[in-house]
């Protein structure tokens, strides 16, 4: 990995029944917005990805929740500061151990879906996060 490189780490919150948490982003944010996605986030410095993971759960979301297991890794080039930046994504399944929602923002949303519901869904999800999703499915 280069030192310019992003490291993040994703949280693939699935429910005792089998569906998968996604949330709408802010129409402020400067990358994504309103899109629809899982939690996930750039890791701090000498941070463990299981431990990014469920902090950026907790920090998108208000959730708590326990890593079941890594379900795969991503990568994509984003901009930032008029430079090209890799990132590199580790993901995981996560259960959660609650439930009650908190979004920082007021123009967020968020919704539970079986994932037979993604493809239709009418939620302007990306094929970054479908992929994402997808790779806890395979386990299936």
């Amino acid at each position: 990995m280069d030192p310019g490189d992003k490291r993040l780490a994703a949280a693939v919150v699935m429910d005792d029944d089998g569906r998968v948490l996604l949330v709408r982003r802010s129409a402020t944010e400067r990358f994504l917005p309103r899109v629809w996605g899982v939690p996930c986030g750039k890791l701090e410095p000498d941070e463990r990805s299981e431990d990014g993971a469920l902090r950026e759960l907790k920090e998108e979301t208000g959730l708590l929740g326990e890593i079941v297991r890594k379900i795969g890794e991503s990568s994509f080039v984003s901009e930032y500061q008029g430079r090209e930046t890799k990132n590199w994504q580790d993901n995981f399944l996560v259960r959660p151990l609650s439930l009650q929602i908190t979004l920082p923002e007021p123009d967020q949303a968020y919704r539970w879906l079986r994932p037979s519901e993604l493809a239709d869904s009418g939620l302007d999800i990306d094929a970054y996060n479908l992929d994402v999703v997808r790779q806890v499915l395979t386990d299936f």
